[in-house]
Formats: structure tokens, C-alpha cells, sequence
């Protein structure tokens, strides 16, 4: 099994989770985060004073998949994410030792 995660432009959110939804993806976690990469964040212009917005409004998904749904996950979200211009974003690949369902007490796979 492995673990997903990929940080998003917000505004793509909705495109990703169709796609991944397309190629049978159930469950994904949404969590609304803010960092800089290259893209070193901006400068902007508030009451007449100028400052640096350094984290900028970001989306972290997280989804944990069988080893043989990666690919596709990873492809999907290359795809619906891209807009070509700096800060669309980057996708983790880890590795899960063990997955837990809290309700049934399934395990591995059986618990995705």
C-alpha cells in the first residue's frame, strides 16, 4: 500500500477529485494548508502599506492506495492539477506499513 499526497492549487480541488473519482478512487482526505515553494510567495498593497505574503493558500489531499492504483493516482492528479504556471503543486509517493478500519477492525487492503 502507499500513501498520496499531493499539494494543490485550491481552486483545482473540485477537477482532482473528479478525476480521481473516474479511475474508482473512494476515499480521500482534504486538508486546507498554506506554504511556498519557488514560487516564494508575493507582494501586496493593503491600506496604502505594501507586505510580503509568504505562504500562500495551498490544499493537501491525502489517499492511500493498493501499490497496482499509484500510477493511475499519480497520473490523475498530474493531469487535473496542471495549469503550467509555478506553484500548481507536488505529489508524494510513501509507503503504509498497515491501514486500520476502526469500525470492523479490517486490516491491509480490506481497510482502504
Amino acid at each position: 500500500m502507499k500513501k498520496v499526497d499531493a499539494i494543490i492549487k485550491p481552486f483545482k480541488l473540485d477537477e482532482v477529485k473528479e478525476s480521481l473519482s473516474a479511475i474508482g478512487i473512494q476515499g480521500i482526505t482534504v486538508t486546507e494548508v498554506k506554504g511556498f515553494g519557488r514560487q516564494k510567495g508575493h507582494t501586496e498593497l493593503y491600506r496604502g502599506a505594501e507586505y510580503v505574503v509568504d505562504f500562500l493558500p495551498k490544499v493537501k489531499l491525502e489517499i492511500i492506495v493498493r501499490d497496482d492504483q499509484v500510477a493511475n493516482v499519480v497520473a490523475a492528479i498530474e493531469k487535473s492539477a496542471k495549469t503550467g504556471r509555478i506553484g500548481d503543486g507536488k505529489i508524494f509517493v510513501m509507503p503504509i506499513d498497515e491501514v486500520v478500519r476502526i469500525r470492523t477492525g479490517e486490516r491491509g487492503e480490506q481497510a482502504i
